[in-house]
């Protein structure tokens, strides 16, 4: 399943962003391009942040959008934003890896906890913001799915 849920192609490495709106919308972007989803999408994950953040702690933000945005989603998958710098998620939080997710029916509920699962040990975190490379973050998670 990882394989086709992560490729190089949904993987952004160094970003550089303003503020954690233009994080979501690049994590949105990488999902949009790959064809997992229409540009609706991204403004339903910006919707999303507003209702609720999507900070898990950790450094780790998993943007998706919200539980209207079902008919933007054509497939499952993921995509990864690596900000060095960090980003704010507000509440004194920085976010330096997004998980953008669309996910069709309740594929989204295993993709979750595959993440959270990944995402819960910090080494493993801290490994996908220092990789150089898309190839390192997709065997991490490929490792962790």
């Amino acid at each position: 399943m990882a394989t086709k849920v992560l490729s190089a192609e949904r993987i952004m490495l160094n970003a550089k962003v303003a503020d954690k709106t233009e994080a979501i919308r690049l994590a949105g972007e990488l999902l949009v391009k790959a064809g997992h989803v229409t540009a609706d999408y991204v403004d339903k994950m910006l919707e999303r942040e507003e209702i609720v953040t999507t900070y898990i702690g950790s450094g780790v933000a998993i943007p998706h959008g919200t539980n209207e945005s079902k008919e933007a989603i054509r497939s499952t998958g993921i995509s990864v934003v690596q900000i060095p710098d960090g980003v704010d998620f507000g509440e004194g939080n920085t976010a330096y890896l997004l998980i953008g997710i669309a996910a069709v029916g309740d594929e989204h509920l295993e993709l979750l906890s595959n993440i959270a699962v990944i995402c819960s040990d910090e080494a493993n975190v801290n490994r996908v913001v220092q990789a150089k490379t898309a190839e390192e973050i997709i065997a991490l998670f490929e490792e962790g799915m």
